[in-house]
């Protein structure tokens, strides 16, 4: 009896310890897209937020302090039959939970990294919203970022095409007001030009749009991607970098914009990127892990022969984890695609090494540091699919957990 009795309590234990699809993490906050619907896991509960199936369109956004989420649903109706879906903006008050759409057709928002304030662009007007009302701020924007104090955006405009040939992309610092109402949308301040054509190496590309902007952690430089007319974007751009006060400009690398976007190191002026050009429908190959160090410009290749980076994350300062393919040629059949995997890169000493390893029809991809409780997350799914599983685990792999399954765009609060 006592046999049977231990046996059954091994099997009670064992039980328990199964991920069956949810295992809760109580220090982090998230919101998460599944089956149509938001929701938010806190204090290690969850709660289904929207009442209304909807298409999110994109990845839903934390306040600066946590209190609020913005996220953006396509409108079910639209004006007229032909017409694309409008993209709504909404915001919901995590106290109050109250939900407030603050946009009818907006684009690109990004929150003040300072006040719960929220900027946005729409048919190259930039706009700012209180949460009650929106203020014009500037005309002419392609793409803008929120300068880290929160008080001015670096923006661009594009260039454009004139009888004697394209003009120059512009950079500009612009100002925000302190009272939003007080607004003059010619304020804008240029701060340098982007040369009409940029070479790296034998690869040149012609100066269109300008985006993606991110500043160094000590502020004293801006990454960036100039790209061409949008057919060429899809094989190759330049990543650069612009001085803060506009007086040294570089071109680091060619890059394409389908994989991850540069990155800065959490502390130090280290700017890591997947290199390489030529679109993926190409072969997944000549995308190699690059890290330039600032302002010495000295930079280094991480990914060892026969192998192609598809997208990355900074650990700290010093390490990296990175979702990995082995080259191949591209297939239209996806079961024939490479599967990517984690690996972790230590680039102090080179040291690489396998942290995950999926079922052969699954592939680990979306790698993102969580720095409050120094984890990593990724998704696991499988190769076309647009859901999958959310997983979690020590930076080195170890234990790891499914966190949550089958979801689709997801936030996690940062601090």
């Amino acid at each position: 009896m006592k046999k049977y009795i231990s046996v059954l309590g091994i099997l009670i234990i064992c039980i328990s310890n199964v991920s069956v699809g949810h295992a809760a993490t109580p220090s982090l906050l998230i919101a998460f897209e599944k089956e149509g619907f938001l929701w938010i896991e806190m204090n290690g509960k969850q709660e289904k937020i929207t009442t209304e199936r909807a298409e999110f369109s994109y990845p839903p956004q934390w306040s600066y302090d946590g209190q609020w989420l913005l996220y953006q649903k396509l409108s079910t109706e639209t004006p007229n039959p032909n017409m694309e879906k409008q993209n709504e903006l909404w915001v919901y008050n995590l106290k109050k939970k109250q939900h407030k759409k603050i946009f009818y057709n907006g684009e690109n928002p990004k929150w003040s990294p300072t006040q719960n304030i929220v900027a946005f662009t729409q048919r190259g007007v930039l706009n700012i919203s209180d949460l009650e009302n929106f203020h014009n701020i500037a005309l002419g924007v392609d793409d803008y970022s929120w300068f880290p104090d929160g008080k001015s955006f670096i923006a661009s405009s594009s260039a454009t095409l004139r009888p004697d040939g394209w003009t120059n992309p512009v950079l500009y610092k612009i100002a925000v007001p302190e009272k939003l109402t007080n607004t003059n949308l010619m304020s804008g301040q240029r701060i340098f030009v982007i040369p009409k054509e940029l070479t790296k190496d034998n690869v040149k590309v012609m100066s269109i749009n300008v985006g993606s902007f991110e500043f160094s952690p000590d502020q004293k430089w801006i990454s960036f991607i100039v790209s061409p007319t949008a057919s060429l974007s899809m094989d190759s751009n330049m990543l650069c970098v612009l001085s803060s006060d506009g007086k040294q400009f570089d071109v680091i690398d060619e890059v394409i914009l389908q994989l991850d976007n540069p990155q800065w190191a959490q502390t130090k002026n280290l700017l890591g990127y997947i290199a390489g050009g030529g679109r993926i429908v190409f072969g997944f190959k000549n995308k190699d892990l690059k890290i330039t160090e600032l302002p010495v410009f000295i930079t280094k290749g991480f990914t060892p022969p026969n192998f192609a980076e598809m997208e990355f994350t900074w650990v700290g300062d010093d390490e990296v984890v990175v979702s990995r393919v082995k080259e191949a040629d591209w297939s239209n059949d996806p079961r024939k695609r490479p599967k990517a995997s984690l690996y972790t890169i230590n680039i102090k000493s080179g040291k690489q090494s396998r942290i995950t390893q999926p079922n052969p029809n699954y592939e680990d991809v979306q790698p993102q540091y969580v720095t409050a409780t120094n984890q990593i997350t990724w998704m696991r799914k499988k190769n076309t699919a647009i859901k999958g599983d959310l997983w979690i685990a020590n930076p080195d792999g170890k234990k790891s957990k499914r966190w949550l399954n089958q979801i689709g765009h997801y936030a996690i609060f940062p601090h």
